[in-house]
Parts: structure tokens; C-alpha cells; sequence
């Protein structure tokens, strides 16, 4: 997995590309870390190039959802593709996470 950081005023979007899963899983977790660590109001996890989630990387979600509520901070998703909306939808999490289908829909939500 790779991931891109970019700030918009007071919301981080991390961009992952690739599969998540539990390779990914010490990368997710230091680059939320660090995000809320630098006060940062929101997080937008955009998932438009995210091809796959296994089992870890829903652990990984919720750990990060989890994460940044704990620290007073909000977090959502963007860009789901239809094989991993799926896999929210089985999984039952869907509902779990505020999601956008845009990115830039997901980055206003925050104003």
C-alpha cells in the first residue's frame, strides 16, 4: 500500500492506493497518529484507488476511526469503489463510517 498526504485548511486526506490488509497495517496506524497529533479538526481516508480489504484492514479502519474519536477528531471515508463498499456492506460496517462518494464532498463536510 502507498499513501499520499495532503492538508486542505484543517483537514488531512490521506490517499491509500492499493490493498489494505495487514501489510498496511504499521503505515495506517504511524500516519494517523501523526495527523491528529498535529491538531488537525478531520481526516479523510480517500479510498479511490483501494482495490481490496481484507480482515485486518477493516480492523485497521476501525482502529482508525476509533483513534481519532478518542482524540476529539473526526474521520471519514471517500472515493469507496464498488468492491470495497461491498465488503462494508457484508461486513455490516458500513454504517460504521461517515463516507462520501466525492473526495472534495468529503473534505466540505468538515466546514
Amino acid at each position: 500500500m502507498k499513501v499520499k498526504i495532503q492538508d486542505y485548511n484543517d483537514v488531512t486526506v490521506v490517499e491509500l492506493q492499493g490493498e489494505l490488509d495487514g501489510d498496511a497495517a504499521e503505515l495506517l496506524q504511524s500516519t494517523i497518529t501523526e495527523i491528529v497529533t498535529k491538531r488537525k479538526t478531520g481526516v479523510v481516508l480517500d479510498m479511490s484507488d483501494m482495490g481490496f480489504i481484507d480482515s485486518r484492514g477493516l480492523e485497521l479502519l476501525l482502529w482508525s476511526r476509533d483513534y481519532c474519536n478518542e482524540h476529539k477528531r473526526e474521520m471519514r471515508l471517500a472515493g469507496l469503489d464498488e468492491n470495497c463498499m461491498r465488503i462494508l456492506e457484508i461486513t455490516r460496517l458500513m454504517n460504521e463510517f461517515d463516507h462520501y462518494a466525492e473526495l472534495a464532498e468529503a473534505v466540505k463536510s468538515f466546514a
